[in-house]
């Protein structure tokens, strides 16, 4: 499938006197949360809320701090999530993807909308 990234802005709502960041995330679907580098989290002002313990692709663990909240947009869409702080780039993970109701489009490499509610967000709650 190759890799696929995209666009996201990223905010602080509760110091909204914070410009906010327009980042280049990877999109994995195999992934849960949101994930940002600490440079990121600084320049957001986001709280560290406690440690998580994460399981990486090699199969060990770690503690990470979990910070936030984070608003994501896409596409005039948006999701408050928190994030793990981690790594050297940022990760849109399923659950902010879900929250947003996107889509992965392999086949063009992009993530999209959902075209089924094109205009509002949808989501189940059965």
């Amino acid at each position: 499938m190759g890799l696929i990234r995209c666009d996201i802005i990223l905010s602080n709502p509760r110091s909204t006197d914070l410009n906010p960041l327009k980042v280049s995330a990877l999109v994995d679907t195999g992934a849960l949360h949101l994930i940002i580098p600490r440079h990121l989290s600084i320049q957001l002002g986001l709280a560290e809320l406690e440690k998580r313990e994460v399981t990486l692709a090699d199969g060990s663990r770690t503690l990470v701090p979990y910070a936030g909240p984070v608003e994501v947009s896409f596409k005039g869409r948006r999701c408050f999530t928190g994030a793990m702080i981690m790594g050297d780039e940022p990760l849109l993970g399923a659950i902010p993807m879900e929250d947003m109701d996107l889509i992965v489009f392999p086949s063009r490499h992009a993530i999209d909308v959902n075209p089924a509610s094109p205009n509002i967000p949808s989501s189940l709650a059965k």
